[in-house]
C-alpha cells in the first residue's frame, strides 16, 4: 500500500504549534508530506510554503485553520488538491464545507492527526 500522502494547511515552523507537531510525526511515522503556511520556513526538512501551489496525489489534507480562515482554501482544496480524505483537526471543523467535500466523495474526519498517528490508526 503506497503512504498517505498529506497536506498539513496552516503549517507554521514555530515548534509550538500543533500544526509543526504533526509535521515532525508524519516524518517520523514515514508519510510523505507537504505543508502551505502564512510564512515560509522549514520543519523536519519539509519547505512551508505559501499561496495555492500544485501537490500531486495527495491522499489526505489535515487543517490547523480556524473555520473562519478556510474559505481562502475550499476551492483549492477541492478543484486544484482533490484529496480523498480531509482531517479536521480540534477546533477546525467546519460544516458548510465538510458538506461540499462529501458531496465529493471524499472522506470526512473530525479527529486530531496526532492522536490517529500515535495510535496507529491514520
Amino acid at each position: 500500500m503506497r503512504p498517505k500522502k498529506t497536506l498539513v494547511i496552516g503549517a507554521s515552523p514555530n515548534p509550538d504549534r500543533y500544526s509543526n507537531i504533526c509535521i515532525n510525526d508524519l516524518v517520523f511515522y514515514h508519510y510523505p508530506v507537504v505543508a502551505i503556511g502564512l510564512r515560509e520556513g522549514e520543519v523536519a526538512g519539509i519547505r512551508i510554503q505559501k499561496g495555492y501551489p500544485v501537490f500531486e496525489d495527495v491522499h489526505t489534507v489535515t487543517l490547523y485553520l480556524g473555520p473562519q480562515n478556510q474559505e481562502l482554501y475550499v476551492d483549492y482544496i477541492l478543484d486544484v488538491i482533490k484529496p480523498r480524505r480531509i482531517i479536521f483537526n480540534p477546533g477546525t471543523y467546519n460544516p458548510d464545507f465538510a458538506e461540499k467535500a462529501a458531496k465529493r466523495g471524499i472522506i470526512i474526519d473530525s479527529k486530531c492527526t496526532l492522536l490517529m498517528l500515535s495510535g496507529g490508526y491514520y
